[in-house]
């Protein structure tokens, strides 16, 4: 029987999953306030002409591309990618065969946040859990980081640059994370900034895009109740032209 696994967390006013001057903003406008709207199409409508008098329930979604369960495009790390060989595709030229495929589980949410991971520990955990990755595997990162606790945005670990290349060496074209970003939090970068003035640590994970070109989840959810391989991931990126990412509602589909 197949299980399917919700691995998207919600647009929502409620909980913090982004710094301040991020946060998505939803307006909700209900059924007992929306009975003008609909009479702006039937002249001459009243409420009590209505049903309960009720009208229908509208949200409006103040949003970045960034929020929620998304998907980012190679755009959205540099202006080329392939060393420079060409543009980097933004979201709406994203290969749609490359988002429903099988997915892997890495788990490091044992090693402390802002850790930046290694290649070797990604062969580690490989190892650890028996597999060998195939090109096209989508590979997902349970970080540490738990969605809706305090300072979410400064959990987990991050994969620098040489892990994603290794990965992206691999085959692999889809990565994902359950942390706010694929690299390090900020915070914890911005330490080791201070401590060594080194740029090629700031952003290295998302920056390896511009030597070989990946896409990237992030803020995904429920990774701890997927098994390390043996699964599918379906994560269509919504078509937004020219964009840098494109929210999706992520779902993983287990046989048990």
């Amino acid at each position: 029987m197949t299980r399917f696994v919700d691995l998207s967390i919600p647009i929502t006013n409620d909980v913090i999953s982004d710094p301040e001057v991020m946060r998505p903003k939803v307006t909700y406008m209900t059924h007992e306030t929306t009975w003008e709207q609909i009479a702006m199409f039937f002249p001459g409508l009243t409420r009590e002409d209505m049903p309960d008098g009720e009208g229908w329930a509208v949200e409006f979604v103040e949003l970045s591309t960034h929020n929620g369960t998304h998907m980012d495009a190679p755009w959205h790390y540099h202006s080329t990618t392939d060393s420079g060989a060409r543009p980097a595709p933004s979201i709406d030229e994203a290969p749609l065969d490359r988002f429903f495929r099988p997915g892997v589980k890495l788990d490091f949410s044992r090693l402390p946040h802002g850790h930046v991971v290694s290649a070797a520990e990604v062969q580690a955990e490989l190892a650890r859990i028996g597999y060998t990755l195939e090109p096209l595997d989508i590979v997902l990162v349970q970080s540490g980081a738990v969605y809706g606790s305090e300072g979410f945005t400064d959990q987990g670990v991050g994969l620098g640059a040489e892990a994603t290349l290794w990965l992206t060496e691999q085959g692999v074209e889809v990565v994902g994370t359950d942390a706010w970003s694929w690299d390090a939090p900020f915070s914890h970068t911005a330490r080791r900034w201070a401590e060594t003035r080194d740029p090629s640590i700031i952003w290295e994970g998302h920056k390896a895009g511009r030597i070989r070109p990946y896409y990237q989840i992030e803020k995904l959810a429920n990774l701890a109740a997927l098994p390390p391989h043996g699964f599918m991931v379906s994560c269509f990126p919504v078509k937004i032209e020219r964009a840098s990412a494109g929210w999706i509602r992520a779902v993983a589909m287990v046989e048990d």
